[in-house]
Formats: structure tokens, sequence, C-alpha cells
């Protein structure tokens, strides 16, 4: 009987530094969506801005929830926009000028020192903050 108690208290130690060291791997999969959610929407504005000649301007409440319904609603073959994937209630973020020629996207990575983070702009740009470890996409 001592020796099933050891067996499984062995096998629950292994099993625990294991899952501790996947966690680092999680996070970056998540990181790893974020970025390809983020470049399937920017796929999805260049075929809004094909249809209409101008992205999407910002409608009331929260800028990707108006995104989301904008592209869904606009007939151009898009039924849904991702969502966080760790965090559904905060969003992604969008941002569009005045003119509806220019945008960012962004969104906020878990790992600070997720190699992406070294191309995109670290600026404040239509009012979103892109200042590390937020990832942004701009055009």
């Amino acid at each position: 009987m001592i020796e099933i108690l050891i067996v499984v208290a062995i096998i629950g130690l292994l099993a625990s530094i294991v899952l501790v060291g996947l966690g680092s791997f999680r996070t970056r999969g998540r990181d790893a969506r974020r970025i390809a959610d983020l470049r399937e929407t920017q796929n999805a504005l260049e075929l809004y801005y094909t249809k209409f000649q101008k992205y999407t301007p910002l409608g009331g409440g929260d800028s990707w929830t108006s995104l989301t319904n904008s592209l869904v609603n606009a007939g151009i073959g898009i039924s849904s926009i991702s969502n966080d994937p760790l965090y559904p209630d905060k969003t992604y973020r969008y941002g569009v000028s005045g003119d509806g020629q220019n945008y960012v996207l962004a969104a906020t990575l878990e790992d600070a020192s997720n190699p992406g983070l070294k191309d995109d702009p670290d600026s404040t740009l239509y009012n979103i903050d892109c200042a590390d470890p937020v990832y942004c996409v701009q055009f």
C-alpha cells in the first residue's frame, strides 16, 4: 500500500512539473492566435475597402464590436470576427483615420518579449496606444 502511495505521489509531482512547463507554450499559442486574428481581420477590412473605397468608420460603443457589426453586415461574405482567446470580454481594438483611408488593429499580448512586438509601431495611432505589450497592425 505504501508503495502505491509513493508511486502516486511521484506521478503527481511529475505531472505538476509538466503542467507548469506547458504554461509558457500556452501563452505563446494564445499570442500567436491573437496575431493571426488581427491578420484575418485585416483581410476582411481589405474586402470592405474594395467594396466601399474606405475602411469602416467607428460606430458608437466599443470599437471592436462596431467593426464586427460593420464587417458582418457589409455583404462581403464575413460571418464573424474573432475575439481574444483568453478574455472574450476584453476585445481587440480598432481605430480608423477621419477620412477612412488608414486604420490600426490592436491586441494586448501576454508575452511582453514576443518577437512580433519588434516589428509593430509603438506609438499612439487613431486613439489606440500601441506601446508594448500591445501588438498593432497598421495600414
